[in-house]
Protein backbone atom coordinates (compact mmCIF):
# COMPACT_ATOMS: atom_id res chain seq x y z
CA UNK A 1 0.00 0.00 0.00
CA UNK A 2 1.51 3.32 -1.07
CA UNK A 3 1.71 6.44 1.09
CA UNK A 4 -1.40 7.98 -0.49
CA UNK A 5 -3.44 4.93 0.49
CA UNK A 6 -1.96 4.66 3.96
CA UNK A 7 -4.50 3.11 6.34
CA UNK A 8 -6.04 5.33 9.02
CA UNK A 9 -4.43 5.31 12.47
CA UNK A 10 -7.88 4.62 13.98
CA UNK A 11 -11.25 3.91 12.40
CA UNK A 12 -13.36 6.14 14.66
CA UNK A 13 -13.42 9.58 13.06
CA UNK A 14 -13.35 8.27 9.49
CA UNK A 15 -16.18 9.62 7.35
CA UNK A 16 -18.31 7.54 5.02
CA UNK A 17 -16.34 8.79 1.99
CA UNK A 18 -13.03 8.00 3.69
CA UNK A 19 -14.12 4.47 4.60
CA UNK A 20 -15.33 3.85 1.05
CA UNK A 21 -11.99 5.03 -0.33
CA UNK A 22 -10.18 2.88 2.23
CA UNK A 23 -12.11 -0.21 1.13
CA UNK A 24 -11.21 0.46 -2.49
CA UNK A 25 -7.53 0.92 -1.56
CA UNK A 26 -7.58 -2.63 -0.16
CA UNK A 27 -8.97 -4.03 -3.42
CA UNK A 28 -12.51 -4.34 -2.01
CA UNK A 29 -15.69 -2.87 -3.40
CA UNK A 30 -16.88 0.56 -2.28
CA UNK A 31 -19.95 -0.81 -0.47
CA UNK A 32 -17.67 -2.53 2.06
CA UNK A 33 -16.76 0.91 3.37
CA UNK A 34 -20.47 1.72 3.74
CA UNK A 35 -20.99 -1.53 5.66
CA UNK A 36 -18.09 -0.67 7.95
CA UNK A 37 -19.53 2.82 8.54
CA UNK A 38 -22.82 1.18 9.58
CA UNK A 39 -21.09 -1.16 12.04
CA UNK A 40 -18.96 1.57 13.63
CA UNK A 41 -21.55 4.34 13.99
CA UNK A 42 -25.10 3.02 13.55
CA UNK A 43 -24.68 -0.36 15.27
CA UNK A 44 -21.72 0.91 17.38
CA UNK A 45 -19.96 -2.45 17.27
CA UNK A 46 -16.24 -2.39 18.03
CA UNK A 47 -15.39 -6.06 17.48
CA UNK A 48 -14.43 -7.05 13.93
CA UNK A 49 -15.53 -10.65 14.50
CA UNK A 50 -19.10 -9.43 15.08
CA UNK A 51 -19.20 -7.48 11.79
CA UNK A 52 -20.82 -10.47 10.17
CA UNK A 53 -21.52 -9.16 6.67
CA UNK A 54 -17.94 -8.03 5.99
CA UNK A 55 -15.85 -10.33 3.81
CA UNK A 56 -13.17 -12.45 5.48
CA UNK A 57 -10.50 -10.71 3.39
CA UNK A 58 -11.66 -7.23 4.44
CA UNK A 59 -11.78 -8.20 8.10
CA UNK A 60 -8.25 -9.61 7.94
CA UNK A 61 -7.01 -6.20 6.74
CA UNK A 62 -9.01 -4.42 9.46
CA UNK A 63 -7.44 -6.45 12.27
CA UNK A 64 -4.28 -4.40 11.85
CA UNK A 65 -6.12 -1.14 12.60
CA UNK A 66 -7.35 -0.17 16.09
CA UNK A 67 -10.92 1.12 16.25
CA UNK A 68 -10.84 3.53 19.21
CA UNK A 69 -8.35 6.42 19.59
CA UNK A 70 -9.24 6.81 23.29
CA UNK A 71 -9.21 4.56 26.31
CA UNK A 72 -10.88 5.16 29.68
CA UNK A 73 -8.46 5.17 32.59
CA UNK A 74 -10.60 6.52 35.44
CA UNK A 75 -14.20 7.27 36.40
CA UNK A 76 -15.75 9.41 39.12
CA UNK A 77 -19.44 9.11 39.93
CA UNK A 78 -21.48 11.55 42.00
CA UNK A 79 -23.41 10.44 45.07
CA UNK A 80 -26.72 10.54 43.19
CA UNK A 81 -25.13 8.72 40.23
CA UNK A 82 -26.72 11.34 37.96
CA UNK A 83 -23.33 12.83 37.04
CA UNK A 84 -20.40 10.73 35.91
CA UNK A 85 -16.98 12.04 34.93
CA UNK A 86 -14.54 10.01 32.86
CA UNK A 87 -10.83 10.44 32.28
CA UNK A 88 -9.64 9.42 28.82
CA UNK A 89 -6.12 8.86 27.52
CA UNK A 90 -5.19 9.78 23.96
CA UNK A 91 -2.69 7.77 21.92
CA UNK A 92 -0.24 10.63 22.62
CA UNK A 93 -0.55 9.85 26.33
CA UNK A 94 -2.34 13.16 27.04
CA UNK A 95 -5.52 13.20 29.11
CA UNK A 96 -9.00 14.71 28.73
CA UNK A 97 -12.23 14.58 30.71
CA UNK A 98 -15.85 14.09 29.63
CA UNK A 99 -19.05 14.21 31.64
CA UNK A 100 -22.30 12.25 31.44
CA UNK A 101 -25.36 13.89 33.08
CA UNK A 102 -28.88 12.57 33.60
CA UNK A 103 -31.89 14.74 34.36
CA UNK A 104 -35.28 13.13 33.90
CA UNK A 105 -35.42 11.61 30.44
CA UNK A 106 -32.58 13.83 29.22
CA UNK A 107 -29.11 12.27 29.17
CA UNK A 108 -26.38 14.69 28.09
CA UNK A 109 -22.78 13.99 27.15
CA UNK A 110 -20.41 16.95 27.61
CA UNK A 111 -17.49 16.50 25.19
CA UNK A 112 -14.01 18.05 25.15
CA UNK A 113 -12.43 19.40 21.96
CA UNK A 114 -8.90 20.21 23.17
CA UNK A 115 -6.34 19.11 25.73
CA UNK A 116 -6.27 22.22 27.90
CA UNK A 117 -7.43 25.57 26.55
CA UNK A 118 -5.84 28.71 25.15
CA UNK A 119 -8.66 31.12 26.00
CA UNK A 120 -7.52 31.57 29.62
CA UNK A 121 -10.79 32.59 31.31
CA UNK A 122 -9.85 33.50 34.87
CA UNK A 123 -12.64 31.50 36.51
CA UNK A 124 -12.13 28.22 34.60
CA UNK A 125 -10.03 25.32 35.88
CA UNK A 126 -9.20 24.07 32.37
CA UNK A 127 -7.49 27.41 31.64
CA UNK A 128 -4.86 26.59 34.27
CA UNK A 129 -3.58 23.81 32.00
CA UNK A 130 -2.86 26.16 29.12
CA UNK A 131 -3.26 24.86 25.56
CA UNK A 132 -1.64 21.49 24.86
CA UNK A 133 -3.18 20.11 21.66
CA UNK A 134 -6.31 19.91 19.54
CA UNK A 135 -8.32 16.70 19.48
CA UNK A 136 -8.97 14.98 16.17
CA UNK A 137 -12.58 14.53 15.08
CA UNK A 138 -12.20 10.86 16.04
CA UNK A 139 -10.99 11.72 19.55
CA UNK A 140 -13.95 14.07 20.03
CA UNK A 141 -16.48 11.54 18.70
CA UNK A 142 -14.95 8.61 20.58
CA UNK A 143 -15.87 10.24 23.88
CA UNK A 144 -19.53 9.88 22.91
CA UNK A 145 -19.10 6.26 21.76
CA UNK A 146 -17.41 5.23 25.01
CA UNK A 147 -19.98 7.09 27.13
CA UNK A 148 -22.89 5.54 25.25
CA UNK A 149 -21.42 2.08 25.78
CA UNK A 150 -21.16 2.77 29.52
CA UNK A 151 -24.48 4.57 29.94
CA UNK A 152 -27.49 2.67 31.21
CA UNK A 153 -29.62 5.04 29.13
CA UNK A 154 -29.53 6.33 25.57
CA UNK A 155 -27.67 9.64 25.27
CA UNK A 156 -30.21 12.20 24.07
CA UNK A 157 -28.09 15.37 23.87
CA UNK A 158 -24.53 16.45 23.11
CA UNK A 159 -22.88 19.65 24.30
CA UNK A 160 -19.43 20.68 23.13
CA UNK A 161 -18.72 22.39 26.45
CA UNK A 162 -15.96 20.26 27.96
CA UNK A 163 -12.25 21.08 27.97
CA UNK A 164 -11.07 23.51 25.31
CA UNK A 165 -12.56 26.10 22.96
CA UNK A 166 -14.47 24.29 20.17
CA UNK A 167 -14.10 27.17 17.69
CA UNK A 168 -10.30 27.10 18.05
CA UNK A 169 -10.53 23.51 16.80
CA UNK A 170 -13.25 24.41 14.35
CA UNK A 171 -12.86 21.86 11.53
CA UNK A 172 -12.56 18.84 13.81
CA UNK A 173 -15.44 20.01 15.98
CA UNK A 174 -17.73 20.43 12.97
CA UNK A 175 -16.66 17.09 11.48
CA UNK A 176 -17.38 15.26 14.74
CA UNK A 177 -20.80 16.96 14.95
CA UNK A 178 -21.49 15.92 11.35
CA UNK A 179 -20.62 12.31 12.20
CA UNK A 180 -22.97 12.44 15.20
CA UNK A 181 -25.71 13.79 12.95
CA UNK A 182 -25.12 11.54 9.89
CA UNK A 183 -28.43 9.82 8.99
CA UNK A 184 -26.69 6.53 8.11
CA UNK A 185 -24.64 6.56 11.30
CA UNK A 186 -25.44 7.74 14.83
CA UNK A 187 -28.28 9.86 13.44
CA UNK A 188 -28.58 12.28 16.35
CA UNK A 189 -30.92 15.19 15.64
CA UNK A 190 -29.13 18.48 14.97
CA UNK A 191 -31.35 20.20 17.56
CA UNK A 192 -29.88 17.87 20.17
CA UNK A 193 -26.31 19.05 19.50
CA UNK A 194 -25.00 22.33 20.97
CA UNK A 195 -21.62 23.89 20.19
CA UNK A 196 -20.39 26.47 22.69
CA UNK A 197 -17.81 29.19 22.14
CA UNK A 198 -16.17 31.75 24.41
CA UNK A 199 -16.65 34.26 21.60
CA UNK A 200 -14.30 33.67 18.63
CA UNK A 201 -15.99 36.22 16.39
CA UNK A 202 -14.41 35.24 13.06
CA UNK A 203 -15.53 31.65 13.66
CA UNK A 204 -19.05 32.67 14.70
CA UNK A 205 -19.24 34.53 11.38
CA UNK A 206 -17.93 31.47 9.51
CA UNK A 207 -20.42 29.25 11.33
CA UNK A 208 -23.18 31.66 10.29
CA UNK A 209 -22.09 31.66 6.63
CA UNK A 210 -21.85 27.88 6.50
CA UNK A 211 -25.37 27.44 7.93
CA UNK A 212 -24.60 24.52 10.20
CA UNK A 213 -27.77 23.05 11.73
CA UNK A 214 -26.49 22.67 15.30
CA UNK A 215 -27.39 24.96 18.19
CA UNK A 216 -24.95 27.73 19.07
CA UNK A 217 -24.14 28.92 22.59
CA UNK A 218 -21.93 31.90 23.46
CA UNK A 219 -20.26 32.30 26.85
CA UNK A 220 -21.01 35.97 27.51
CA UNK A 221 -20.34 36.18 31.27
CA UNK A 222 -20.48 39.99 31.42
CA UNK A 223 -22.80 42.91 30.78
CA UNK A 224 -20.19 45.24 29.27
CA UNK A 225 -16.71 45.42 27.73
CA UNK A 226 -14.65 46.36 30.80
CA UNK A 227 -16.30 43.75 32.94
CA UNK A 228 -15.64 41.02 30.38
CA UNK A 229 -11.99 42.06 30.04
CA UNK A 230 -11.45 41.36 33.76
CA UNK A 231 -12.27 37.69 33.46
CA UNK A 232 -11.94 36.82 29.75
CA UNK A 233 -8.70 38.07 28.10
CA UNK A 234 -10.09 37.00 24.72
CA UNK A 235 -12.13 40.22 24.85
CA UNK A 236 -8.97 42.16 23.86
CA UNK A 237 -9.21 40.72 20.34
CA UNK A 238 -12.93 39.92 20.31
CA UNK A 239 -14.72 42.94 21.71
CA UNK A 240 -17.98 42.77 23.63
CA UNK A 241 -19.76 44.97 21.08
CA UNK A 242 -18.57 42.90 18.11
CA UNK A 243 -19.58 39.72 19.90
CA UNK A 244 -23.10 41.01 20.47
CA UNK A 245 -23.30 42.13 16.82
CA UNK A 246 -22.02 38.82 15.40
CA UNK A 247 -24.43 36.92 17.66
CA UNK A 248 -27.36 39.03 16.50
CA UNK A 249 -26.29 38.58 12.89
CA UNK A 250 -26.26 34.80 13.42
CA UNK A 251 -29.89 34.86 14.53
CA UNK A 252 -30.94 37.12 11.66
CA UNK A 253 -29.15 35.13 8.96
CA UNK A 254 -30.04 31.64 10.18
CA UNK A 255 -33.43 32.38 11.81
CA UNK A 256 -32.20 30.35 14.79
CA UNK A 257 -32.19 31.25 18.48
CA UNK A 258 -28.82 31.68 20.18
CA UNK A 259 -28.07 30.84 23.82
CA UNK A 260 -25.98 33.19 25.95
CA UNK A 261 -24.25 31.48 28.86
CA UNK A 262 -23.68 33.76 31.86
CA UNK A 263 -21.51 32.50 34.71
CA UNK A 264 -22.47 34.55 37.79
CA UNK A 265 -19.47 35.75 39.78
CA UNK A 266 -19.85 37.41 43.17
CA UNK A 267 -19.32 41.20 43.13
CA UNK A 268 -18.22 41.11 39.49
CA UNK A 269 -21.26 40.60 37.24
CA UNK A 270 -24.13 39.91 39.66
CA UNK A 271 -25.52 43.36 40.44
CA UNK A 272 -28.98 44.73 39.69
CA UNK A 273 -27.44 47.11 37.15
CA UNK A 274 -25.86 44.11 35.37
CA UNK A 275 -29.26 42.43 35.08
CA UNK A 276 -30.80 45.61 33.64
CA UNK A 277 -27.84 46.02 31.24
CA UNK A 278 -28.38 42.48 29.93
CA UNK A 279 -31.98 43.31 29.10
CA UNK A 280 -30.78 46.33 27.11
CA UNK A 281 -27.93 44.45 25.37
CA UNK A 282 -29.86 41.30 24.46
CA UNK A 283 -33.41 42.61 24.18
CA UNK A 284 -33.41 42.83 20.37
CA UNK A 285 -31.77 39.41 19.82
CA UNK A 286 -33.61 36.11 19.32
CA UNK A 287 -31.93 34.50 22.29
CA UNK A 288 -32.14 32.59 25.53
CA UNK A 289 -30.09 33.56 28.59
CA UNK A 290 -28.74 30.71 30.69
CA UNK A 291 -27.51 31.79 34.14
CA UNK A 292 -24.87 29.57 35.76
CA UNK A 293 -24.03 30.29 39.41
CA UNK A 294 -20.26 29.92 39.61
CA UNK A 295 -18.77 26.54 40.52
CA UNK A 296 -15.89 27.45 42.81
CA UNK A 297 -12.36 26.19 42.18
CA UNK A 298 -9.14 27.19 43.94
CA UNK A 299 -8.98 30.88 43.08
CA UNK A 300 -10.23 34.37 43.81
CA UNK A 301 -13.72 34.06 42.39
CA UNK A 302 -16.79 33.21 44.48
CA UNK A 303 -20.39 32.24 43.84
CA UNK A 304 -22.97 34.99 44.58
CA UNK A 305 -25.25 34.53 47.55
CA UNK A 306 -28.65 32.96 46.91
CA UNK A 307 -30.23 36.32 47.77
CA UNK A 308 -28.25 38.06 45.00
CA UNK A 309 -29.10 35.31 42.52
CA UNK A 310 -32.79 35.60 43.38
CA UNK A 311 -32.72 39.38 42.96
CA UNK A 312 -30.96 39.02 39.60
CA UNK A 313 -33.67 36.61 38.46
CA UNK A 314 -36.47 38.91 39.60
CA UNK A 315 -35.16 41.73 37.42
CA UNK A 316 -34.72 39.40 34.45
CA UNK A 317 -38.28 38.17 34.85
CA UNK A 318 -39.20 41.29 32.84
CA UNK A 319 -36.78 40.48 29.99
CA UNK A 320 -38.22 39.98 26.48
CA UNK A 321 -36.26 36.71 26.16
CA UNK A 322 -36.45 33.45 28.16
CA UNK A 323 -34.12 33.13 31.14
CA UNK A 324 -33.11 29.82 32.72
CA UNK A 325 -30.79 29.01 35.59
CA UNK A 326 -28.46 26.03 35.53
CA UNK A 327 -27.40 24.68 38.87
CA UNK A 328 -24.44 22.60 37.69
CA UNK A 329 -24.42 18.97 38.73
CA UNK A 330 -21.46 16.94 39.87
CA UNK A 331 -19.62 19.70 41.71
CA UNK A 332 -18.51 17.27 44.41
CA UNK A 333 -16.58 15.36 41.74
CA UNK A 334 -15.37 18.54 39.98
CA UNK A 335 -17.61 17.82 37.00
CA UNK A 336 -19.49 21.13 37.03
CA UNK A 337 -19.20 23.84 34.41
CA UNK A 338 -15.65 25.22 34.38
CA UNK A 339 -14.26 22.55 36.70
CA UNK A 340 -12.73 20.12 34.19
CA UNK A 341 -8.98 19.78 34.51
CA UNK A 342 -6.84 16.68 34.17
CA UNK A 343 -5.02 16.86 37.48
CA UNK A 344 -3.68 13.39 36.69
CA UNK A 345 -1.27 15.12 34.31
Amino acid sequence: MNELNKPPAFLIGQTLTQLESFAISLGCQRFRGRQLFDWLYSKQVDNYEKMSNLSHNFREHLKEIPIHPLKIINENISRTKKTQKYLFQLSSGKLIESVLMKEGKRVTACLSTQVGCAVDCGFCATAKMGFIQNLTSGEILDQYLHLQKISEYKITNIVFMGMGEPFLNYDNTIESANLLHHPEGINMGAWRITISTAGIIRKINQYTRERHPYKLAVSLNASNELQRLKTMPITKSNSFKELINSSKNYTLQTKKKITFEYVMLSNINDSSSDARALIRQLGSINCKLNLIPYNEIDGDFKRPSNEKIDNFLKILAHAPFPVTIRWSKGQEIDAGCGQLVTIHE
